[in-house]
């Protein structure tokens, strides 16, 4: 699927093909109209879930629900975005501002996706369990998984940027120096054979008549293999100790001669700050979402209290869910 074909199932491309959608946001190709169509995708199945969480009480509470629940996605983005972009641009990334709001948009749009993916068992336990606490708790829980899932595509995304340059472009260039010095010849090192390589044998030359010399025409000089001289001291082994012949000291891995240094297993890779940042943006992200929740509430509405488009603002989104679980 291409890149620039428009479609309205976009949801479909990202999960398809996620890395024409990711390849695309690095060369930053048509990025505002990728956005516009997972905006637009992402408000038309918020606003369907929505209407589910509203029924619950009464068809005009489906109405405002439809209304809130794109709201508080895009008001949240809105208030989040500024952030992790300077984030960004503090610890050297050089993303733009519209790279960043694509990402985001692509966790969006599998959030909301998914949710209307969860629908019909919504709507199922509407009908046939007509409990508040119970359905309040079962779409918290299906909205928490949406999220999470397109939370996991937002790292995904981060990470191939990162591995294109654009997070720590000076741990990209550090990289390429490393791979440039890597193809230059240096004096062969010792080599780590394998377990279970075979040796490699070289010709030597022997004199006609010796054991193990093939006869010739004119009875000069022929070759016969010599055995291959596997090394038996490694560095930073102590003097005298050896391994068997074939077997690799504990933590190495085969080495190409041309390194004469064998690499450790174990060896850490370079996490850049963007990243860890981004896991704390995601907890801010999280965070500033609930509460605009709470403040845009209700979204399914008391079935004991008439219809109100908001209610007052007291306690807080995780108070109330500790006491709907203990009510039920």
């Amino acid at each position: 699927m291409s890149g620039d074909r428009p479609s309205p199932l976009v949801i479909e491309r990202i999960l398809r093909d996620r890395e024409s959608i990711w390849q695309q946001i690095v060369a930053e190709r048509d990025l505002n109209a990728l956005t516009g169509r997972m905006l637009t995708s992402s408000a038309i199945a918020l606003a369907c879930y929505g209407a589910v969480l509203g029924f619950f009480h009464s068809p005009l509470m489906a109405l405002t629900s439809a209304a809130k629940l794109p709201l508080l996605f895009l008001v949240t983005l809105a208030i989040c975005l500024p952030t992790l972009y300077l984030f960004n641009l503090v610890f050297g990334a050089r993303l733009s501002v519209r790279q960043s709001l694509a990402l985001v948009m692509v966790a969006i749009t599998v959030t909301s996706m998914l949710a209307v993916a969860f629908a019909p068992i919504s709507l199922f336990f509407l009908i046939t369990a007509n409990d508040y606490g119970f359905f309040k708790l079962l779409n918290v829980a299906i909205l928490t998984l949406s999220a999470l899932v397109g939370l996991r595509f937002l790292t995904s995304g981060m990470q191939v940027l990162n591995d294109h340059g654009l997070l720590a472009p000076e741990a990209a260039n550090a990289t390429v120096d490393q791979q440039a010095n890597a193809q230059t010849p240096v004096q062969a090192g010792p080599v780590a054979v394998p377990v279970g390589a075979a040796p490699v044998a070289e010709p030597v030359a022997v004199p006609a008549g010796a054991p193990g010399a093939e006869p010739t025409a004119n009875g000069a000089v022929t070759t016969a293999p010599a055995p291959a001289q596997v090394p038996t001291q490694w560095p930073g082994q102590p003097t005298g100790a050896s391994f068997p012949p074939g077997m690799l000291p504990p933590g190495y891995v085969a080495q190409r001669p041309q390194s004469g240094r064998p690499v450790r297993r174990d060896e850490p890779t370079q996490r850049p700050a963007s990243m860890t940042l981004l896991y704390i943006w995601i907890l801010l992200f999280g965070f500033v979402g609930t509460q605009l929740a709470w403040t845009l509430r209700p979204f399914f509405g008391d079935p004991g209290q008439d219809f109100a488009f908001f209610r007052s603002i007291d306690g807080n989104f995780y108070a109330e869910i500790l006491r709907t679980i203990a009510n039920l």
